[in-house]
């Protein structure tokens, strides 16, 4: 029997929310074939991050090695990656092996606003791997670093979210607020933007929701939809996650990812 496959690249999140553990369960629950290269150990739960322990970039890249060389994906979503050589290795390793329909979750900055990423290592995302994705998935914070001015309306998501698309060479993915989980997302490709209106849900455990979301369409890129399309199922898929109504943990609980089984 043969399976589409999806590779993620990001930490690993011990209360098994986000991160590897969330890309993983998104992609099985999509019926697909999850493989994975962590770029991070992390202590943390719903209440917060208590410890960071980076992978190496020679041993970052024998993972990828040991992947692409091996069971190749049919798509690529990357998320959290916190220093500049970590993304380096993963960029040149995307070009090594001509890697297709790559979904990149930009983490560059907290709910809290803090930001996350250095300066180094923002510019070598910018730089080196966000050119090589079929689409980004910025939140608002994330896009105003992406596009250099404050994002308040909707008529500024479609600004910034043209501004992005065009100076980034992919496609954007701009995420809405997330009062009441109603976020309205925005995609715009080649010059043509779309709104997808989120469900409103009374959930406040929305721990991984955007590891979760840029998985889920790099499954529907795997299987061959339309990036429009792909967006559409990956939003519904979210509504369904938070429609079940999982409570763990002391702060912001996870996505329950197998909900339909």
């Amino acid at each position: 029997m043969k399976m589409k496959t999806v590779l993620t690249i990001a930490g690993s999140d011990s209360s098994g929310g986000a991160g590897i553990q969330a890309d993983i369960k998104t992609i099985t629950a999509h019926g697909l074939y999850a493989s994975s290269a962590v770029t991070a150990l992390t202590a943390q739960n719903t209440t917060g991050v208590y410890g960071i322990m980076e992978a190496t970039p020679e041993f970052l890249a024998s993972q990828l090695d040991c992947v692409f060389q091996d069971i190749f994906p049919d798509a690529v979503k990357i998320g959290m990656v916190s220093s500049a050589p970590l993304i380096k290795v993963i960029a040149a390793k995307l070009k090594e092996y001509q890697a297709r329909h790559i979904v990149v979750d930009p983490v560059m900055v907290a709910t809290s606003g803090g930001r996350l990423l250095a300066d180094d290592a923002a510019d070598t995302l910018i730089r080196e791997l966000i050119p090589l994705a079929q689409v980004i998935t910025p939140n608002i914070p994330e896009g105003e670093v992406l596009c250099g001015f404050s994002i308040e309306t909707p008529e500024d998501m479609e600004r910034a979210a043209k501004d992005i698309a065009g100076k980034a060479g992919t496609a954007v993915l701009l995420k809405g607020g997330h009062e009441l989980n109603d976020a309205n997302d925005l995609l715009c490709e080649q010059g043509s933007c779309r709104w997808f209106r989120g469900e409103r849900i009374d959930n406040p455990n929305t721990h991984g929701t955007g590891c979760t979301l840029s998985s889920a369409i790099a499954c529907g890129l795997a299987k061959g939809l339309p990036l429009r399309d792909s967006v559409k199922e990956a939003k519904n898929y979210i509504s369904g996650a938070l429609r079940s109504g999982l409570d763990l943990g002391a702060g912001s609980g996870p996505l329950n990812h197998i909900f339909m089984l």
